[in-house]
């Protein structure tokens, strides 16, 4: 067996189960102190025979690890919209594309079958703490073949003198679905094993940078009509009048702040594309039928704004009692379009304004008569549309779903890597003032209660529409969420954004003028590095 190949290379290209061997025993890295950072290690089995491989890293004390094998996923087609240029994968996909995380180590199998003719990766997670020692570490990669050991290759890590600090006001959110978590794990809504999961995906999502956690106090009215999944207890001892119990809700928000969440999102208010129709709100979760009222109320409804009256007060109190309010994000209506839709919108944002003057919202929206009306308080428009925004002087957060495509910045299956890595990059500059995305473990088939496995499916049925790679950036594991490459170079990209907060680069810096848009700017692992060394190295 060696003639088996295997090498180092940077975790900014993929590596598909075709990949050509390489030849390389060593790679540089370059990382501030307090951050984590990533390689690969490849092997290319050139026989007919499969082979066994195991692999093992060696670092310094004062280094963490984590090995990760690479594990392959299906991808039908390429996504449509996009440039050959604007595309990882061509000539591999169709096929099988690298994005599960599987883990490697003394509580799973540390082997690995690698079949004749293919190559394998494994994913190789570098942190340090800040009181490390700067200067240069070496970490040692060695794979054993059936047996055989194969030569010793090296990861150089130089620290720099950089300390990395946290992020600061740059609130990010993705929505987190209950529903999935219980459908997955096949478990009731609320029940003790929901909670003892919970904080794993929670605490996954504040490492990769996700410091907003959504709080589904009521029914999510996002992408369809879903199994209810309500937060709060709602019981009504006479007709109209309603009573209110945050204890679930309360115990949410604290499993959010033990894992590190900064701020919470909560539900929409208003139906979703057109702001119609009052929230589906349920008297029991576990009865689809327990409608407080008919699904198609109107959202500016006696009925709806009578509850809203009396539960509007108690959630303020709630809010303040908890000192959630300054650290808090509100919805009307998610993604309104037209002009039926902005004439909803205009009334159900009059109706809560009038009910709950304290509360400022937020929507992903792209219209800018929604912001030059003032009728939301921080306007989520679309990368596509971003520009309008910042052309009026109008402050924005930014969000991308589906699309834009093409020449914007994406986390699809086929997105570069490199391409991926950029988002922290872009947010900084462009002065973006939080970032929003809808699919963080959407494993649903669009717009449905039907559970799909996302190990297999990745555009939730829905391709073309809905691009593979769209609807989810993590994959449910035994106990707690697996990580995808896709989601550990957002989380890295994340970590740019905190660098060049902690620097002090200023948005005109000459490091940051090939940045002039989500469209364009520099899509390439070589100006990534670049960048960074100038910044932890000064050279």
């Amino acid at each position: 067996m060696s003639n088996l190949t295997c090498w180092l290379q940077s975790s900014l290209s993929r590596v598909y189960p075709g990949s050509a061997p390489k030849s390389s025993d060593s790679i540089d890295l370059l990382a501030a102190r307090n951050e984590r950072i990533s390689f690969q290690a490849c092997i290319h089995n050139p026989t007919e025979s499969a082979a066994e491989v195991e692999i093992a890293v060696e670092v310094p004390a004062e280094l963490g690890h984590l090995v990760r094998r690479v594990g392959y996923v299906p991808m039908p087609h390429v996504n449509t919209g996009t440039d050959a240029s604007e595309i990882e994968g061509i000539g591999h996909i169709p096929g099988f594309v690298p994005d599960p995380l599987f883990p490697v180590g003394p509580d799973s199998d540390p082997r690995t079958l690698v079949g004749p003719f293919e190559t394998q990766s494994f994913w190789i997670t570098i942190g340090s703490c800040a009181g490390i020692t700067p200067g240069m570490k070496e970490v040692k990669v060695r794979f054993t073949v059936d047996e055989e050991a194969l030569p010793e290759m090296t990861a150089r890590v130089d620290i720099s003198e950089v300390v990395l600090q946290p992020r600061r006001n740059f609130p990010a959110t993705h929505w987190f679905y209950a529903d999935a978590l219980c459908d997955w794990y096949k478990i009731n809504l609320w029940e003790e094993r929901f909670w003892e999961l919970l904080p794993a995906y929670v605490r996954n999502m504040v490492e990769h940078g996700i410091n907003c956690l959504y709080v589904p106090i009521f029914t999510p009215p996002t992408d369809g009509v879903k199994r209810p999944t309500q937060l709060l207890k709602v019981t009504e001892p006479e007709p109209g009048r309603y009573e209110f119990d945050f204890s679930d809700v309360l115990r949410w928000v604290k499993v959010g702040e033990e894992c590190g969440a900064e701020y919470f999102e909560w539900t929409h208010f208003i139906s979703q594309w057109g702001a119609q129709y009052a929230l589906r709100i349920y008297r029991d979760n576990l009865d689809p039928e327990s409608l407080l009222w008919d699904p198609e109320t109107e959202a500016v409804s006696n009925t709806y704004r009578n509850f809203l009256a009396q539960f509007l007060p108690a959630f303020k109190a709630f809010l303040d009692e908890n000192k959630l309010m300054e650290r808090s994000f509100f919805h009307v209506s998610d993604e309104p379009h037209g002009d039926e839709h902005l004439d909803n919108y205009r009334r159900a944002r009059a109706m809560l304004k009038e009910l709950a003057p304290w509360m400022r919202v937020m929507d992903a929206l792209s219209d800018i008569r929604y912001g030059k009306e003032g009728l939301t308080d921080m306007p989520i428009p679309s990368i596509g549309a971003w520009k309008a925004y910042a052309e009026e002087g109008i402050r924005s957060w930014v969000y991308y779903c589906c699309g834009p495509r093409g020449k914007y910045v994406q986390r699809l299956m086929d997105t570069p890597l490199a391409k991926i890595r950029m988002n922290g990059w872009l947010f900084y500059k462009l002065d973006a003032k939080g970032f929003l995305h809808w699919g963080h473990n959407y494993w649903h088939k669009s717009q449905t209660q039907q559970l799909i496995d996302p190990f297999t499916e990745s555009s939730g049925c829905a391709w073309p529409g809905w691009a593979y790679g769209d609807t989810f950036v993590v994959y449910p594991g035994s106990d707690g969420p697996i990580d995808s490459i896709r989601w550990e170079i957002f989380g890295e990209s994340m970590q740019d954004y905190a660098l060049l907060q902690t620097v002090g680069i200023k948005l005109d810096d000459p490091l940051l003028a090939e940045i002039e848009g989500y469209d364009e700017f520099p899509k390439c692992e070589e100006w990534i590095a670049r960048a960074r060394r100038i910044i932890l190295k000064g050279k």
